[in-house]
């Protein structure tokens, strides 16, 4: 979940070329899934529930603007974490964005329902993510935009390979976000 209480600033990260990481296992009971018809709802429910949005409305707007044109590649990047009743807990997408031009691999909208949050889902769900961006867009650098809000999850990001980057990726980066960011962090990091 956000931790709003810190200053906002976002960053970016990316993974050099390379395996993929060690697989990181689930706890029992938890499954990976693929996107299938009407797991739309479950994304919004999951992205809501980590603060990214105010309504599971407006997180399903924007699901349906930017994924939902693209149905043959949801069912293959959408990914879900799965509890034993089938119940989708945790979702991550192996998609890509255009940048000068060049379309490149990214980690996007990452989240875990805040209830089961440090099982290991997280880890789990960025290993078999940043796995399947690799499978689907071959080997070369991955990246992801984060934020300060997500400090815990920045942790995980490195723990598979990413790493906080200054440079400019998309077009409402800012050079000096990167600084800033990495000031926030270090503070976070002392007071824990």
């Amino acid at each position: 979940m956000l931790d709003k209480s810190v200053p906002h600033v976002v960053f970016y990260m990316r993974r050099e070329a390379g395996p993929p990481p060690a697989k990181s296992t689930l706890p029992n009971g938890f499954g990976f899934s693929l996107y299938g018809d009407g797991d739309d709802q479950s994304w919004a429910v999951i992205e809501t529930s980590v603060l990214e949005f105010d309504s599971e409305f407006a997180a399903l707007m924007h699901f349906k603007e930017k994924f939902a044109p693209y149905p043959d590649e949801l069912s293959r990047r959408c990914l879900f974490i799965e509890n034993g009743d089938g119940r989708k807990v945790a979702t991550a997408t192996a998609w890509w964005s255009i940048v000068e031009g060049q379309r490149r691999p990214w980690l996007q909208w990452v989240g875990v329902d805040p209830e089961l949050q440090g099982l290991g889902l997280g880890k789990a769900l960025i290993s078999r993510a940043t796995e399947l961006l690799i499978e689907l867009e071959g080997e070369g650098p991955l990246f992801l935009k984060t934020q300060t809000w997500s400090y815990k999850a920045v942790n995980i990001y490195r723990a598979c390979g990413f790493e906080p980057t200054d440079e400019k990726l998309l077009y409402r980066n800012k050079k000096d976000n990167y600084k800033k960011a990495m000031r926030i962090l270090e503070k976070v990091s002392k007071r824990r």
